[in-house]
């Protein structure tokens, strides 16, 4: 099954919510966001990547598809939602990069129906290579995003992340001690589901904000 929906009963937001490259959308870190999104009033549609289904189907580990593929994907899912909800796009590390990506690709038929983009962990380069920078497309961004960081993540940290100086219109907001899935060093006293919960408030409060 390529879709998981989680819907409330009386839903304010839809969020097309996507997987990060090694895992897929029935993650533990996936179903404790929706769920958390759900409880609080928005209706959350997670899909896997074509990539993640050949690996169910051969069960057995398959590399992320390049970058236009899985762009089409993540399109594909926005052109055919329903418009009756303010949409948001998003996702976990890679997924929430191809969501911030969506609107400079120019695929998108209704990119104005889009309220916002939400990034959990967003890999702004490869562990261990911060000369290789995945953020050019995001000083162009026109769409509200608000990316939410483990202070220690490897993938950006929040030294290297303030650098950057990105525009005012992206919210970038950390998490004490976490890494790249939330996961705070023990000695912070900080358990991993506190920082879920308190992502999961930050992208209603958000949400709630653009609409």
């Amino acid at each position: 099954m390529k879709i998981l929906i989680n819907r409330p009963d009386k839903p304010f937001a839809r969020f097309i919510f996507a997987h990060g490259a090694g895992a897929n959308k029935q993650s533990h870190f996936m179903e404790q966001i929706a769920k958390l999104l759900c409880l609080g009033g928005v209706e959350v549609v997670r899909f896997d990547f074509p990539y993640m289904l050949r690996a169910a189907e051969k069960n057995k580990r398959q590399p992320p598809d390049r970058a236009n593929i899985l762009l089409q994907d993540f399109t594909e899912m926005v052109n055919s939602a329903d418009t009756e909800l303010p949409l948001f796009i998003g996702g976990k590390s890679m997924g929430g990069r191809m969501a911030s990506m969506l609107e400079s690709a120019g695929t998108v038929e209704n990119v104005n129906l889009i309220k916002g983009v939400i990034c959990l962990g967003y890999p702004f380069h490869p562990p261990g290579k911060p000369e290789k920078q995945r953020t050019e497309h995001l000083y162009d961004a026109k769409l509200p995003i608000l990316i939410i960081q483990g202070e220690r993540d490897t993938f950006g940290n929040r030294s290297r992340v303030e650098s950057y100086q990105l525009p005012s219109i992206i919210d970038v907001q950390f998490l004490a001690a976490a890494d790249h899935s939330f996961v705070p060093l023990k000695s912070s006293g900080i358990g991993v589901d506190e920082h879920i919960r308190s992502a999961a408030d930050q992208i209603i409060k958000f949400m709630k904000g653009q609409i």
